[in-house]
């Protein structure tokens, strides 16, 4: 096979080819785009738009500029024309480079103008690319790999309309147009510009990398699926256009035809030489991956038949596109071919082979089994370690890359490369799976739910040699069975599994042996042993015992076993006391003074930005943090605050939240200022995931957000809430502008979560605004005489109503839940007046007032009790 030599006519080094030798403009760039992917990976979780950063990074920055190289190298190859000058390249690669530059830094930044600047010369380097194509084609039109070059010309045809709808999506769309857009945007780029290339160079380097022939029907098989494909990329678009989910399944499966019709000769070939190294491994699997996603989305949209459904769907399915099949391609192909177009005789070109080969069977079996771990559904520690064995793997061809290019210079002419011992792929690829499974167990090893000590259940009776085994299922707050009788000296062993929408669940016992925590759709075995007295269960999670989950163990004929008691009668086992549950003692008070460098949460409503959509992306943790003077509690949070980040817009902004669950259960997120179906974005998604949440404010108000996983109480209680700040129309404008989120704290054992029962009975500790009882008695808000001051008001509860009131000050402007009180639009009242702004939990709206005398003005809720509990400040006016 001789397909993919130089062109003829041109020596390998001559210096008019163009295409040999070290290129830094052809050659560097691909490097970096992959090292920023790497970096970005590392350090995903304080990079905002992460997951869409490495996507780009990688499909439009290093898979995009390969695409201009190789496919412009393969076309002057196949066709035997002459090679591309290389100022001509040079400029064309520049220029797409550039504009993928601009747009990811476009994206991150919210600068909608440079997205459109970088997709012009993106868009524009490809149509140079695709004319250049064609034209060299003309001339070369009868030749047997034309094929070929139609699918780099379809591909490239393709991209300005995926670039064109990527800056229609970086504008801000409504839903569910965003959705149809997007998946429209991802099927075009994806399976048309990248797919394309990639299935169209398959068909003749596939059997180039295996050192074989062109299999018998290849070339027709090439002409046959590149209808189909492009085909199938239509209906996606089309469907998504026409509001036709299941289309979309249609599109998806008629592609994959054609993806099956160029696999069968590539099956062929590999069967007559089987691939032996990292290059033809890598991309074999790639493709396995491609084909596997489709059918699995496909399956899915079926299933499914709404259009979150199909956006869910891609979303699963986008970092196994990427990293699975794009980047096991790019880089097994780039692998094989650096050392050909490096050149410098034989010897030079095997040892860089051997270089970029080296671990090839390590590297490649861990990629795909930690990349089949993270699909199935693991432990979410299992899953992080996985996902750390995938990047590791593929990030080694980096420093491979840049080994083969020094061994190029320094191998002699005459040079041979020492043949790997037989046997040595096998054992590498054992270890890549031995280090696979070591994921498991690190990763379950490491997840706080598998901590704590077990006491025995037996209680000295003898085994009956009996064995009864119940199959116990957690959904909707329940256990079903929630109990399972038993005779003294049976062994129980209890299969739990999780049926839930998207929490996490346990069964804990008192023994002090549990489940450990199961994600949806997962199960786990928990094997009692023998069990001689009766046993109480439970699910952990904070609020899930309180909302109903508890089993019975229920045994005749038993001995009255010493179980554990926690203070105040609950019946817990060692290392799994309920904190949030456990209301012994008296509640820890917050008098005094903050410590010594505390800093309130910042009142200040943030400045309205230029742009009318609005990116961010929240963060959900869980830590202690002092939430009153000498009082820590375990607080779980939006971006690391409680309340979290306030979200400041006009009527008809967009708003796109990427919600990531960094915390030890399921969360979520509610936003009272958008309209939306709850199913889809308000669903609860267990640890390590992430959704995107899009609405439009439609309507002005101070505007609660929170989590809304159930219990809903112990999930605000704790700190999951926040406020959306919506200005009215026209809104003028003012000297001072604040935001004040009314809460309530219910204080557990030092260090733990919220107290439950005293969240039940309504009883807090303290009522605070910005999460902190008295901050802005220590810490003014300040305002100048005579200075309009608006303050913008929310009520986040759980439960505790709120009066608000400035001591000294009269409102003239009062606009609660979305109406004019008093005043309007067109200025203040000018001859009544308001004390208080009455809200209900979860009401918001804003008053303003103007003070002419210097002084302190205390504000509290007139709820006396609650500005007793923490519910007051000062506005210092000087």
């Amino acid at each position: 096979m001789t397909a993919l030599q130089s062109p003829s006519g041109t020596r390998p080094d001559a210096p008019t080819s163009g295409t040999r030798g070290f290129w830094p403009i052809r050659d560097l760039p691909v490097v970096g785009w992959l090292l920023a992917a790497v970096v970005v990976a590392l350090v995903h979780r304080w990079v905002p738009e992460a997951r869409w950063l490495l996507l780009h990074l990688l499909l439009l920055g290093a898979a995009g500029h390969a695409i201009l190289v190789w496919s412009r190298y393969f076309a002057d190859t196949l066709l035997r024309g002459p090679a591309t000058p290389r100022r001509e390249q040079s400029i064309r690669l520049a220029t797409f480079d550039l504009g993928a530059i601009a747009v990811t830094v476009g994206v991150s930044l919210g600068g909608w103008l440079l997205v459109l600047a970088g997709a012009v010369a993106v868009a524009a380097a490809v149509t140079w690319h695709v004319v250049s194509l064609a034209r060299g084609l003309r001339a070369r039109f009868r030749s047997r790999f034309a094929p070929t070059v139609h699918y780099y010309l379809a591909a490239g045809a393709l991209l300005p309309v995926g670039a064109t709808l990527g800056v229609w999506l970086a504008r801000g769309l409504s839903d569910p147009l965003d959705a149809r857009v997007r998946i429209a945007h991802a099927s075009i780029n994806v399976l048309g510009w990248v797919g394309l290339t990639v299935l169209g160079t398959l068909v003749t380097l596939w059997p180039t990398m295996l050192r074989t022939r062109l299999a018998e029907g290849a070339e027709k098989a090439s002409r046959v699926a590149l209808p189909l494909l492009v085909a199938g990329i239509g209906l996606v678009a089309a469907a998504s256009w026409a509001d036709q989910p299941r289309g979309v399944a249609v599109g998806l499966a008629t592609y994959l035809g054609g993806v099956l019709v160029l696999a069968r000769p590539m099956v062929h070939a590999a069967r007559v030489k089987p691939p032996a190294s990292f290059p033809t491994w890598s991309v074999g699997a790639g493709v396995l991956w491609l084909v596997g996603m489709l059918a699995v989305v496909a399956v899915r949209v079926v299933l499914g038949g709404g259009w979150d459904d199909v956006s869910l769907a891609l979303h699963d399915a986008a970092p196994y596109l990427a990293a699975g099949f794009v980047a096991q391609v790019l880089l097994g192909a780039l692998s094989y071919l650096v050392p050909v177009v490096l050149g410098g005789g034989p010897a030079a070109v095997r040892s860089a082979n051997g270089a970029l080969d080296a671990g090839g069977a390590l590297r490649v079996t861990l990629a795909n089994v930690g990349l089949v771990w993270c699909v199935l559904p693991v432990p979410s520690g299992v899953r992080v370690v996985a996902s750390v064995l995938v990047l590791g793997a593929l990030a080694t061809f980096v420093p491979l890359l840049l080994r083969a290019v020094r061994l190029r210079h320094r191998v002699a002419p005459t040079s041979t490369v020492v043949a790997r011992p037989r046997g040595q792929n096998t054992g590498l690829a054992a270890v890549g799976v031995a280090l696979a499974v070591l994921a498991v167990a690190v990763g379950g090893a490491v997840d706080p739910a598998a901590l704590g000590r077990a006491v025995s259940a037996d209680a000295g009776v003898a085994p009956t040699g009996r064995t009864v085994e119940v199959d116990v299922v957690a959904k909707d707050m329940r256990f079903t069975p929630d109990h399972v009788e038993l005779q003294a000296g049976d062994r129980l062993v209890i299969t739990l599994r999780n049926e839930s929408d998207g929490d996490v669940h346990d069964l804990v016992l008192e023994t002090g042996a549990d489940t450990g925590r199961t994600a949806p759709g997962e199960e786990a075995v928990l094997d009692v042993g023998v069990v001689g007295r009766d046993l109480d269960g439970w699910c952990s999670v904070v609020g899930h015992r309180q909302m109903g989950m508890v089993f019975a163990v229920d045994v005749s004929g038993g001995a009255d076993g010493a179980a554990i008691h926690a203070p105040g009668g609950a019946t817990v086992p060692p290392g799994h006391e309920d904190h949030g549950h456990d209301s012994s003692g008296a509640p820890l008070q917050a008098p005094g003074e903050p410590a010594p460098g505390f800093a309130a949460y910042d009142p200040v409503v943030p400045p309205l930005g230029p742009g009318r959509v609005h990116r961010e992306t929240f963060r959900i943790t869980e830590h202690e943090a002092e939430v009153a003077p000498g009082v820590t509690q375990e607080v779980w949070t939006f971006n690391g605050t409680a309340p979290g980040p306030v979200l400041h817009g006009r009527v008809g902004d967009r708003f796109v939240i990427t919600l990531v669950n960094d915390g030890t259960m399921g969360h979520s997120i509610d936003f009272h200022a958008g309209v939306r179906a709850p199913d889809a974005v308000m669903r609860t998604i267990p640890p390590g995931e992430s959704l995107t949440y899009r609405f439009t404010a439609t309507r002005a108000g101070t505007w609660m957000y929170h989590c809304s996983t159930m219990p809903m109480t112990a999930h605000i209680a704790n700190g999951l809430f926040g406020a959306v700040v919506i200005e009215p129309p026209d809104l003028p404008r003012v000297d001072r502008a604040y935001v004040l989120v009314q809460s309530e704290q219910y204080h557990g054992v030092d260090g733990a979560v919220a107290d439950l029962d005293k969240v039940a009975a309504e009883e807090p500790d303290a009522v605070v605004f910005n999460g902190y009882p008295d901050q802005y008695a220590h810490q003014p808000l300040r305002a100048l005489a005579g200075d309009r001051v608006r303050i913008w008001v929310l009520d986040a509860g759980p439960s505790r109503a709120s009066s608000f009131h400035v001591v000294g000050g009269q409102f003239d402007t009062v606009f609660s839940e979305g109406a004019w009180q008093l005043g309007t639009r067109r200025g203040p009242s000018r001859d009544g007046g308001a004390q208080v702004l009455p809200l209900l939990p979860a009401q918001g709206g804003f008053v303003e007032l103007v003070l002419d005398e210097p002084g302190d003005y205390p504000f509290v809720s007139h709820f006396m009790v609650d500005a007793e509990r923490g519910a007051r400040g000062v506005l210092r006016v000087q």
